[in-house]
């Protein structure tokens, strides 16, 4: 494994022969080996006033992911109160996730959320009861767990070849298209304003992630949410002020009673699949960016911390979580690797968690702004599995070109597919071949793996 760095962008490439193959086609792309040096080592500890100084710069990061997907909590809930205690514990359990992490898991300076593609689960498995999706989340969770502490993470490496990693990025970006298209044009008011919004404001984020220097460029999100908010409160009239109390909610912290619904757990399953890829490439990018040592005990401990943070997640009913790849950025751009920068993030998140009228405030942003932000991350992970085609020859062939589109274009059709012919699978099978991203991925395993496995050049 080799990382290699264009601007504040990072591509991780996998296998012994990388750098061997690669080397050559990273530097004509403008990509180069990384090597950092910074003001603060992995495991320095940090003076007060730095450590407060950078715990908040790791903060402003942490909020506009967790808000990103509040939409889940207007999915489950109508009642604005239940909205808010969902994101009450999204932000307790997104910090927790994160000093454990940094304490006692990977202890690596890496930023933990919502894991998108649990977020897809959830969105697919909408015909399945509340208990029932958070049920099979937890129990997700806790076979990750184990199957980490077990030591089989290194036989299940073989199956995430590039291409199968590529389609895995694809798919995350295609199959929640259906969701921020909802949020955009689904939310009510005047429709051309809507449209308007979304198109301005992606094509600003566009230009500010281009001009603003450093740092700032990790504030574009927190930045859009903000003014998108702003501007389109003034277009279509403020909330009134009642809109924003909080009443008591009546849902319970816990997920109970549980709900075991075979279908459900097995496409979470496929869903922890993808997660697990993403959980160890951003532990292993962010590991050899640092120059971390035993990388592969810190990957071993941290793919057990995110799964047990899962299954914490799924009993309280909330989305699980998972290790963001976009780290490096804020490190070579701030300049502090240390694992303890992060604890102040992680403590300002659980203390966000207990007051419930600053969440109120914060899950107050108009639908078409997050559907819009949401569209602008998913077009930059779509961007990363383009990038990786480039960087791997992952299309060069006939074999392989269609091994990563037909996966994509059949979970599309899945995707967008008409809520009448959805409605006639059987509802044992729906969790599975209703998910266009669960089917996405099987297919890809089935032709990398058994169609085409005769191939002898695999990037």
């Amino acid at each position: 494994m080799i990382l290699w760095r264009k601007n504040l962008n990072f591509v991780l490439l996998y296998g012994p022969t990388a750098e061997a193959r690669m080397s050559a086609k990273c530097r004509r792309a403008g990509l180069f080996p990384v090597e950092m040096k910074f003001r603060y080592a992995l495991d320095e500890r940090l003076k007060i006033a730095p450590l407060l100084m950078y715990g908040l710069q790791w903060l402003l990061m942490a909020i506009p992911v967790v808000l990103t997907s509040t939409f889940v909590a207007r999915l489950h809930y109508d009642a604005a109160a239940d909205q808010i205690f969902y994101i009450q514990k999204l932000f307790f359990t997104m910090g927790l996730a994160i000093i454990v992490q940094v304490l006692w898991g990977h202890r690596l300076p890496l930023m933990s959320g919502p894991a998108a593609v649990l977020i897809i689960g959830v969105v697919a498995a909408s015909s399945a009861s509340v208990q029932a999706t958070y049920t099979a989340i937890a129990i997700g969770g806790v076979l990750l767990a184990l199957l980490a502490a077990s030591g089989w993470l290194k036989r299940l490496q073989p199956l995430f070849t590039p291409r199968v990693i590529i389609v895995i990025l694809a798919l995350i970006a295609f199959t929640i298209m259906p969701v921020f298209m909802n949020l955009i044009f689904g939310s009510g008011g005047d429709g051309i304003l809507n449209f308007s919004m979304a198109i301005m404001l992606a094509l600003l984020m566009v230009l500010a992630n281009k001009l603003l220097p450093g740092l700032w460029k990790s504030t574009v999100v927190l930045l859009a949410l903000a003014v998108g908010s702003v501007v389109y409160y003034c277009f279509e009239g403020w909330p009134a002020g009642d809109a924003l109390a909080v009443g008591k909610p009546a849902v319970t912290l816990i997920t109970w009673p549980l709900e075991v619904d075979v279908g459900t757990i097995i496409a979470f399953l496929f869903c922890y699949v993808a997660l697990l890829v993403n959980e160890l490439g951003s532990i292993q990018s962010v590991a050899k960016f640092v120059d971390a040592d035993h990388v592969e005990k810190r990957s071993t401990r941290g793919v057990v911390t995110v799964g047990l943070i899962n299954a914490l997640s799924g009993m309280f009913g909330v989305v699980g979580h998972v290790d963001y790849s976009f780290s490096p950025g804020i490190i070579s751009a701030s300049g502090c690797a240390s694992r303890y920068a992060l604890l102040p993030a992680g403590v300002g998140l659980v203390v966000c968690a207990l007051f419930p009228e600053a969440v109120g405030v914060l899950s107050a942003i108009p639908s078409p702004v997050m559907g819009t932000v949401l569209m602008y991350l998913m077009a930059a992970q779509l961007a990363a599995a383009f990038q990786m085609v480039n960087m791997f020859g992952a299309t060069s062939d006939f074999d392989g070109g269609i091994t990563v589109g037909l996966p994509v274009m059949l979970a599309l059709v899945v995707a967008l597919a008409p809520a009448e012919a959805t409605a006639a699978i059987p509802s044992l099978l729906k969790p599975i071949v209703g998910n266009g991203f669960v089917m996405g991925v099987l297919f890809v395993l089935l032709l990398e793996h058994v169609v085409f496995r005769k191939r002898r050049k695999s990037p």
